[in-house]
């Protein structure tokens, strides 16, 4: 700690000394014995991961201290199902939509080939002008 340091800390310790003063003795003693258990734990830090800070501040503590694993939670399954989920809609439409596609194709084709029209209509220039401005639309 830095000299700047050393008198803030001075400073905050003297005006929370200062407060206690009116209080009663066994507050004062709760207090004293919980500013000695920070000053403790500060000595020798925890490593705390942050799922343990998390779960902490959530009421629910880490999920290794509750016995359950990272894997066997119910939440992590559900996402992960959607995702698959998800995937294998957007699979199957896109098949759909390509089946759709060449079904009519097919009708389009079986309708030209099934008409009236002669041979002669489908060697002509314009006809086949005509069937690729009909495919664009």
């Amino acid at each position: 700690m830095t000299t700047h340091d050393d008198e803030l800390a001075r400073k905050i310790t003297g005006f929370l000394d200062h407060g206690t003063d009116s209080m009663r003795a066994g507050t004062a003693y709760r207090l004293q014995l919980a500013r000695q258990a920070a000053l403790e734990r500060l000595q020798a830090p925890e490593r705390v991961t942050q799922g343990q800070l998390a779960g902490a501040f959530a009421g629910q503590g880490s999920a290794r201290a509750s016995g359950r694993g990272f894997w066997a939670s119910g939440k992590l399954w559900l996402g992960i199902a959607l995702i698959v989920a998800t995937g294998v809609g957007y699979h199957s439409y896109q098949s759909w939509q390509i089946q759709q596609q060449t079904n009519d194709l097919v009708e389009t084709d079986a309708e030209i080939l099934t008409s009236d029209l002669p041979i002669d209509a489908y060697l002509d220039r314009g006809f086949q002008n005509w069937l690729k401005n009909a495919d664009d639309r």
